[in-house]
């Protein structure tokens, strides 16, 4: 997150505004002095590499309550703080949105308690709000990546290519949990990136007989020569019924019905350290551009029926969509999933992810027979090379 927070200061101050630090997310912004401090151009030097975010973050109680806000809004008004970037999750952003339809009774309430002049009211009737969405997951609709998945990724494959090496040594079975508790985003792309045998996530359950059909996968794997087994599962994994799938109940159905030397390996929060990846440290400089430039245009524009917008990242572009329509989106998938209304819940996490499971579905099939293929009977005969000098990642 910090390559947004840099890009956020840094454009804001190209553009003539100044620039503040809220320290401690919304508690911060709650508690005001120091918490909420101007920034200057080289407050976010040296920062693009670190991982977390500089300025902090936390939960705040407090905020959820009307008494929480009305502080939060006089400390804001102290500053003449009108537009705000959040750099959050669809829990953050809804919070934020609240606090935009707050704003005109929370600034009638300090007038009439005369903490602020009638002067100051009228010179800041409304909030803007810009959204940034930072999770690991995956897991907000209406951008095809959030800050902080691609460096999650990174970490992930990296702990499994490790993995794979005593797997393949030791003729073993490793079950490896990855963070998703409400989105499988991690487990699939990670199940295509690691080429592991099995997968599960949230979205879209195995079958009842999945117990089976993974056995019979594995089996045939040995059989043909393979001396290892790599299964993915999402912390939120589900049967079709509802039932948690976990880590430990793959391996102890592996170890019971195959008699393989079975482990489990629980990531957790290692998958949220570390140093941002590449792609992530771009992206949050192009939405932190793109988001300084957008409050600077909405303080111009802005009316109390304004709609407050997050920037998403759509192919290669960066995009403004409606922030409660995106929240409500990413709300509809978890009620589908509750319905059990698997297809919907696919299709609502969007183009991207539902590429990447047929993807999965396809390219983890054992075989193709004849008549599952494309082929319409036709046969073809086709060859594959690399011309030109070798490179990682080519």
């Amino acid at each position: 997150m910090n390559s947004a927070v840099r890009s956020v200061v840094r454009m804001g101050i190209y553009l003539g505004c100044k620039v503040y630090f809220i320290n401690e997310g919304y508690q911060g912004m709650v508690d005001g002095g120091e918490n909420i401090r101007q920034a200057d151009w080289n407050s976010v030097s040296d920062i693009i590499q670190k991982g977390g975010t500089i300025i902090g973050s936390a939960r705040c109680k407090d905020f959820r309550t009307p008494e929480g806000r009305l502080k939060a809004c006089l400390n804001l008004l102290e500053r003449n703080i009108t537009n705000l970037v959040c750099i959050g999750g669809d829990g953050s952003l809804t919070g934020a949105n609240q606090f935009r339809k707050d704003w005109p009774d929370l600034i009638k309430n300090l007038v009439k308690d005369g903490k602020i002049t009638q002067e100051k009211a009228d010179a800041n009737p409304n909030i803007q709000i810009v959204g940034m969405v930072g999770s690991i997951d995956n897991d907000f609709c209406g951008t095809d990546m959030t800050i902080g998945t691609d460096s999650a990724l990174q970490r992930i494959i990296e702990a499994i290519d490790a993995v794979v090496s005593t797997a393949q040594s030791h003729q073993r079975s490793f079950v490896v949990e990855v963070m998703g508790r409400h989105c499988g985003y991690l487990a699939l792309v990670t199940a295509l990136a690691s080429e592991a045998d099995f997968c599960f996530i949230p979205e879209w359950p195995p079958p009842t007989n999945w117990r089976d059909i993974l056995c019979t996968k594995l089996q045939q794997q040995r059989a043909e020569g393979q001396r290892l087994n790599i299964i993915i599962v999402a912390e939120g994994a589900i049967d079709r019924d509802g039932n948690p799938i976990t880590a430990e109940l793959v391996k102890d159905i592996v170890t019971e019905r195959l008699k393989y030397d079975t482990r489990t390996t629980v990531l957790g929060h290692v998958q949220r350290g570390g140093a941002p990846s590449a792609f992530d440290r771009l992206l949050g400089c192009r939405m932190g551009a793109e988001a300084r430039l957008l409050a600077v245009l909405a303080l111009m524009e802005m009316t109390p029926e304004t709609e407050p917008c997050v920037i998403s990242i759509d192919g290669n572009q960066m995009v403004r969509v409606p922030l409660m329509q995106c929240v409500e989106r990413t709300q509809a998938v978890q009620k589908a999933m509750n319905e059990k209304n698997w297809e919907l819940a696919v299709q609502l996490r969007g183009r991207s992810f539902q590429r990447n499971l047929e993807t999965y579905r396809l390219l983890t099939k054992l075989r193709t027979v004849e008549k599952d293929n494309l082929s319409e009977g036709h046969h073809f005969t086709v060859a594959v090379m690399n011309i030109g000098a070798p490179a990682g990642g080519a």
